[in-house]
């Protein structure tokens, strides 16, 4: 049953921070369609290929950008999707880490509380170590991330908590959809090595809970439009090894299978160091909205992985393509935007 919570219609207009990042690109696509100006998104000032009607430059550290954009906006609702998982610049940055992660968080959330918006804020699985291997974590497991992305998340969940206490966290996975610029995510990643010819080594022992960015979008929109606190945790049901997201990927859209490779964490070097199996439990989630809804990754069966060479063999029933991938991978029902329409060429800068 529906919690009637659910049933409350969103305040506008609405902020959706990261849109250069795939969560919040996504969402802006799917919010900008459905609420048209009354949505707005931003982006790093830096981030200038990403052009689009409702897309502005701030940095959301910036705290007087910020609050001259609220004063003309008047924000009701907020989506705060900012953060850098980039985990090796992280290490190499701690700074930036922290401006992006904590420091814009902070900023965030002090404007929300003044404008009395709606504020839900997307975190990270990355916040735990997966070192035991067993994965499952709930809301309330003891925090121990390995790396500074997942320490500065942390510490972004904590200045949310004690700014806005009205606020809902979401920890989330990977999510799997389009990035605007084509290389960005999982899919894009992955997908642009190997239509490249560049190998691709992925672990063995990292396990994640890997979602379609379309029940993303559902589920933001439908806490967006409630009044629920604290942290949840939002991920797919079904969980994978990135060597195992490798596998689909690569079978999916017909690339030389010879192109992926394995190895296990300790074998990939100090930095950055990589988590373990940190795998979610979304009970919580899923009750509450109740919804047993959210589709696994990959949703098709023929695209689940088995042993090791599974990736290699190549049935004949299947069109193994980008087309196969597109349609299975990004999407499990309608079709996602077009990352070209978010992107301007080199040739453009000039005028920017």
């Amino acid at each position: 049953m529906t919690n009637p919570a659910l049933n409350l219609q969103l305040t506008l207009p609405v902020l959706i921070t990261g849109v250069s990042g795939v969560v919040g690109f996504n969402f802006f696509v799917h919010m900008r369609r459905k609420y048209g100006t009354s949505v707005v998104g931003i982006r790093p000032q830096d981030t200038w290929r990403m052009q689009s009607e409702g897309i502005i430059g701030v940095n959301p550290d910036d705290s007087s950008e910020m609050l001259a954009l609220f004063n003309k906006y008047n924000f009701k609702t907020v989506l705060n999707a900012t953060g850098s998982c980039a985990l090796k610049a992280c290490e190499l940055n701690k700074e930036l880490a922290y401006k992006t992660n904590v420091l814009s968080a902070q900023v965030i959330a002090k404007l929300a509380t003044q404008f009395n918006s709606r504020l839900v804020h997307i975190s990270s699985d990355l916040v735990f170590s997966g070192d035991s291997g067993e994965g499952n974590y709930l809301e309330d497991s003891p925090l121990d991330p390995v790396t500074m992305y997942g320490k500065t998340m942390v510490e972004g969940e904590k200045a949310i908590l004690s700014i806005s206490p009205n606020a809902a966290i979401l920890r989330i996975s990977l999510p799997m959809g389009p990035s605007f610029n084509g290389h960005a995510g999982a899919i894009d990643w992955i997908t642009s090595r190997f239509k490249n010819h560049k190998p691709a080594t992925l672990y063995f022992d990292e396990f994640r809970s890997p979602t379609y960015v379309e029940d993303m979008n559902d589920v933001f929109e439908q806490f967006l439009s409630a009044s629920y606190s604290g942290i949840y945790h939002f991920g797919g049901p079904k969980n994978l090894s990135l060597y195992q997201i490798g596998q689909i990927i690569n079978k999916a859209g017909g690339f030389d299978p010879n192109l992926l490779q394995g190895c296990l964490r300790h074998e990939a070097g100090p930095i950055p160091p990589r988590a373990g199996n940190v795998t979610m439990i979304s009970e919580k989630l899923t009750n509450l909205l109740g919804l047993n809804k959210i589709k696994p990754w990959p949703f098709k069966s023929h695209l689940n992985p088995g042993n090791m060479q599974w990736h290699q063999k190549r049935e004949p029933e299947f069109d193994y393509s980008k087309t196969h991938l597109h349609e299975n991978l990004y999407r499990y029902s309608w079709e996602v935007p077009t990352p070209s329409e978010y992107y301007v060429q080199d040739k453009y800068r000039k005028n920017q």
